[in-house]
């Protein structure tokens, strides 16, 4: 902030006051954010793999604890909770150690909030390998192996992302994917069946978590873009028509 102009010193704090008030209401009463589209191809995912009998791959990713796996994760839980009223099986291949014990609690969590901690198995929850294209090649092994039905690929992704996507596609998956990762979105627009993009991503979180927190900065968030494309508006039309009418008003007043 030692750097930024006076414009940036005003609406930093402003913005920041906007998220804060729009959490802050969030914990009060449910705000409303529109229902992304590939949202409903997750329940209808989970569906097919029921009918089939087959089980589901969730990945969350390459990332270690930061905040599009922590997002990725709580897709997860929502997934894993739809599933378990079906008695559906979800494999979760992992791929940081750090992110191994809390991505086993979430998933035991979420199982027991549905009533069905006995649903709940430990080798489901696998840690592979905290090598790229290892863990690549374990997770395309499991996906071969288990014939998954549906695969939902949601998380930090790099080269990888094109091996779980093709190899979900040789064995029928229907696949539903979101990524951050703004390099490997077009792999997989050409791989998967639906795909969340950019802030979409953090968008599908909010509203499958209904957490207060997520709603209202996503809500503050809109109204802080809001303002600033009405300042950046603003201000092109002030730099664009400010010189031409000082000339006619300078003009008329010489008159």
């Amino acid at each position: 902030m030692e750097h930024a102009n006076h414009t940036a010193l005003i609406l930093v704090p402003l913005m920041s006051v906007v998220i804060i008030m729009m959490i802050l209401m969030a914990r009060k009463k449910q705000l409303f954010i529109r229902r992304i589209q590939g949202l409903g191809a997750i329940d209808e995912a989970i569906g097919r793999a029921t009918e089939m009998g087959r089980p589901m791959l969730c990945c969350i990713g390459i990332g270690g604890l930061d905040v599009p796996t922590l997002q990725a994760l709580a897709i997860t839980s929502y997934i894993i909770k739809s599933s378990a009223r079906f008695n559906t099986r979800a494999i979760v291949p992992v791929y940081d150690p750090q992110t191994y014990p809390i991505v086993e609690e979430a998933v035991r969590e979420a199982y027991v909030s549905e009533g069905r901690p006995e649903q709940y198995l430990a080798d489901d929850v696998r840690f592979l390998s905290n090598r790229q294209f290892a863990f690549a090649a374990a997770t395309a092994g499991i996906i071969y192996r288990e014939k998954v039905a549906a695969s939902f690929l949601f998380g930090l992704f790099a080269a990888e992302a094109l091996i779980f996507a093709e190899t979900g596609q040789q064995v029928g998956a229907i696949q539903v994917a979101g990524t951050p990762s703004t390099t490997q979105i077009p792999f997989f627009i050409a791989a998967c069946d639906y795909v969340i993009i950019g802030d979409e991503f953090y968008a599908a979180s909010a509203y499958l978590s209904r957490e207060p927190t997520l709603l209202g900065s996503m809500v503050g968030q809109d109204i802080a873009k809001g303002i600033l494309i009405t300042v950046i508006l603003f201000g092109a039309a002030l730099a664009t028509f400010a010189p031409v009418l000082g000339k006619s008003f300078g003009a008329l007043f010489n008159k």
